[in-house]
């Protein structure tokens, strides 16, 4: 997949004179390509100083007590602190106590930030794919995605449960090669957690439409697959 946007950066410099921590201060980029959300809103991560496209980034704010929560959805209130969506680099946050030093405050992190910050992405993602169900825009089952991919509105997203049959998704894979379709495939979700967020057991295969939803879900489904491993990438 092309989830990493290949953007052109403008001069840094404005970010550069800031503090480190001020990864809500905002960047704009020229053309950029990525999927999911304003590819051209940039943030600095306070782990390697990097300035990055949100997708490639989870934001964290101090709640009322002081302490360290993940904000998936980057719409808490209060002064953010970005980091890169890897385990490695939370976890480097957390041990170097960047997030006191970015904030400016005393703030708390915990040794298991990385695994709530994955807690939280997983639930928003299979918050979405419930929604996708019924607003009419996911199905389910091996042959009914592969009549959407027949469709006038082939899906976006392929969304493959990571203990699956590879036989199955290879099948997948090879169907919309052939029909010159390259969405991508969400691989970082085990069948039952599918099946929690859907109502049904045993779901193995999914697609989703383009749409709004699933630009969220293919920037979600990036950030996952740093957290989590497993693969997200073009089919």
């Amino acid at each position: 997949m092309t989830a990493a946007a290949r953007a052109s950066h403008t001069d840094p410099a404005p970010l550069q004179r800031e503090a480190l921590g001020e990864g809500d201060a905002v960047a704009r980029s020229g053309a950029s390509e990525g999927r999911g959300g304003d590819d051209n809103r940039e943030r600095r991560d306070i782990v390697s100083g990097e300035i990055m496209p949100e997708h490639r980034l989870i934001r964290f704010v101090a709640d009322p007590d002081g302490n360290i929560v993940p904000d998936v959805a980057a719409k808490l209130p209060g002064r953010g602190a970005w980091v890169s969506a890897s385990r490695k680099a939370i976890t480097e946050a957390v041990e170097k106590k960047l997030f006191a030093r970015a904030l400016k405050a005393p703030v708390k992190a915990g040794i298991d930030l990385a695994d709530r910050a994955e807690k939280a992405l997983v639930a928003r993602i299979l918050g979405d794919l419930g929604l996708a169900r019924r607003g009419g825009n996911l199905v389910l089952g091996f042959d009914n995605v592969l009549r959407m991919l027949d469709s006038n509105r082939p899906p976006a997203l392929l969304i493959e449960a990571s203990d699956g049959s590879h036989d199955g998704k290879r099948k997948l894979y090879n169907a919309a090669h052939a029909r010159g379709l390259k969405p991508v495939v969400l691989e970082s979700l085990v069948s039952a957690e599918l099946g929690l967020a859907l109502g049904r057991e045993n779901v193995i295969h999914a697609a989703v439409h383009p749409g709004g939803l699933a630009e969220r879900l293919m920037m979600d489904a990036t950030r996952l697959k740093g957290l989590r491993g497993g693969s997200e990438r073009d089919s």
